[in-house]
């Protein structure tokens, strides 16, 4: 089932599986890092709709570089304060196929201390 997957996809599948084990009726907190900027959702999958979003392609973050642990804190920040406008206040954290350190990692720290509850 799982060959010729490269080890990223991998990853993604299983953290995947896991997320539908315990996500009950939270929504999904979904991160995506480039190599230039990183981009995060609140996702309600029951409905299929973006809740929330935020990305280092904002106006108000894009003259800085989008690709360091202080553009991802910002964007924790702000995703964090979207969501609570659009009434989430818990979530279930979808990292994907990315390892939980750096970039990522300062999202998730930021959205935290927002905030946010996962």
């Amino acid at each position: 089932m799982t060959k010729g997957l490269s080890l990223f996809e991998k990853r993604r599948r299983r953290n995947r599986t896991a997320l539908r084990a315990r996500a009950g009726t939270r929504p999904r907190l979904s991160v995506h890092r480039s190599g230039k900027h990183i981009y995060a959702q609140v996702i309600d999958d029951a409905q299929g709709r973006t809740l929330a979003s935020a990305s280092t392609l904002e106006k108000d973050v894009r003259g800085q570089s989008g690709a360091n642990v202080e553009a991802a804190s910002a964007v924790g920040k702000r995703l964090a304060e979207a969501a609570k406008t659009a009434g989430v206040t818990q979530v279930v954290f979808d990292r994907g196929g990315f390892l939980y350190h750096g970039r990522v990692k300062a999202l998730a720290d930021a959205a935290r201390e927002a905030g946010l509850e996962f």
